[in-house]
């Protein structure tokens, strides 16, 4: 499995290098004096997000991460060098949580964020350090401090503007395919998409927004059932959910139930954002059952959908123009936020 979204990984932080006790011994200079130098200081672990990464796919091998340790300090007040850092490259978008899973420690959610994960421990003085008038003639130096261990929590949520949703076979694949340059597995089965695919939809030269594709949905997801709700986590970072219903299902109402169903009950907010509903695969109907199928669904949704079709193109740039102008909304600060009975086909 190509695309990784989350993993747990140990690391270290270098100990800092040992102090040296020595003392000056040259001709000529029977009383030279303490000369030990100072220990380095044990290399950082670092994480930067970077752009070119889309999968924490390079983490599923090697777990385990440690920076070098510091240089011991030598006679003739030479200090050792400080040890090497550690650099974790992750893509953007990457959160770092505790070995619980649940409490944050970043969020690198934009290109070049770096956030020091485990500082290295300090070096230990040699015995240079201690002399003084009283005590001229030291024979102590401090051992460098430890680094620091732990474990630590890889979670990728992808950076998209947009996301699709809706049960397996409503046509999420198809109409990414249709709007944008992606090219998403498309079949007539369920489950035909198994890991998230990103698409950017060009409507102008300046109107510009990314689309999330993930697996579908189906009844009892949250406990587990289907491909469960794991991928739901990279349509928090959305601004506007376009919730598809394949309008050849008998009760494209109770689809629509059941996707929202699971969405309340994995929370992340995604039951709260603004959400543009839209009866998929309309050139399957005739008008009389195309007009059915959208007062069911108008019903229980509370407002008209979307009638839209991925295959023959009906519908397709009004919803994008509509998701669009969620997503400009949340690009602007401070402009007003406006619910979903604002917005209509």
């Amino acid at each position: 499995m190509k695309f990784l979204d989350q993993c747990k990984i140990t690391i270290r932080s270098g100990d800092g290098g040992a102090g040296a006790v020595s003392f000056r011994r040259e001709k000529f200079i029977p009383r030279g004096g303490p000369d030990g130098g100072d220990g380095g200081r044990g290399g950082d672990v670092w994480v930067e997000a970077r752009d070119g990464l889309n999968t924490l796919i390079d983490y599923r091998y090697q777990q385990h991460f440690r920076a070098a340790t510091g240089g011991h300090g030598m006679g003739r007040d030479r200090h050792g060098a400080n040890g090497a850092d550690v650099v974790l490259a992750v893509p953007v978008g990457t959160e770092i949580l505790e070995a619980d899973r649940e409490t944050p420690i970043a969020d690198l959610d934009h290109s070049d964020a770096r956030v020091l994960l485990a500082a290295g421990g300090n070096g230990g003085f040699g015995n240079a350090h201690f002399k003084g008038p009283v005590n001229r003639t030291p024979r102590r130096a401090n051992p460098g401090l430890p680094g620091e261990e732990k474990e630590i929590w890889l979670r990728l949520k992808l950076i998209a503007d947009a996301g699709l949703v809706g049960l397996p076979n409503a046509g999420k694949s198809t109409f990414l395919a249709r709007v944008s340059a992606a090219t998403p597995k498309i079949a007539d089965y369920p489950f035909t998409t198994l890991t998230p695919n990103l698409g950017v939809v060009d409507l102008s030269g300046s109107e510009r927004f990314v689309l999330a594709d993930i697996p579908g949905l189906i009844e009892g997801a949250a406990e587990g059932a289907g491909l469960g709700v794991r991928f739901l986590g990279h349509l928090e970072r959305c601004a506007v959910l376009i919730h598809l219903v394949d309008a050849t299902l008998p009760d494209p109402a109770g689809a629509w139930r059941t996707v929202r169903r699971e969405l309340e009950v994995y929370g992340g907010g995604l039951a709260g954002k603004p959400e543009l509903v839209a009866l998929s695969k309309i050139d399957a109907l005739a008008p009389e059952a195309r007009a059915t199928q959208a007062r069911a669904l108008t019903e229980a949704v509370g407002r008209e959908p979307f009638l839209a079709s991925a295959a023959s193109g009906e519908g397709m740039t009004g919803l994008l123009r509509a998701a669009f102008d969620r997503v400009r909304e949340a690009r602007s600060p401070g402009s007003r936020s406006m619910s979903d009975a604002d917005w209509r086909p």
